[in-house]
């Protein structure tokens, strides 16, 4: 089973990524760079989930691990969010140990392997 690491840049109010299999970035600390945040998941085998576009450009030049996550979703509100995660997590933590990047979109879902 796959383990997570939510980045800083999301909410920890989502429910869905409440649990064993998800770390967050903010219970190391918050104010820790991408090369810190990378090393932790590099480290842990863990697959980075984030809205920030400089994880999808470092993993295009590296092998995994980690595997990214991207979630270039906009600013939805949180109720948005949430309901979009519902839906759509379950394909999207199906497709990413498949692909060394993900990127989720509020239309579409593709990956790169």
């Amino acid at each position: 089973m796959p383990r997570y690491l939510i980045d800083a840049n999301l909410p920890r109010r989502l429910a869905i990524w409440n649990g064993p299999d998800f770390d967050w970035v903010a219970d190391h600390d918050d104010a820790w760079s991408d090369s810190q945040v990378w090393k932790l998941a590099r480290e842990q085998d863990l697959i980075i989930v984030t809205k920030d576009a400089d994880f999808s450009d470092r993993v295009m030049l590296s092998s995994p691990p980690p595997r990214v996550v991207h979630l270039r979703v906009g600013n939805l509100r949180l109720r948005e969010l949430r309901a979009f995660l519902i839906q759509s997590w379950p394909g999207i933590e199906a497709a990413a140990p498949n692909h060394k990047l993900l990127v989720v979109r509020t239309d579409s879902v593709f990956g790169i392997v």
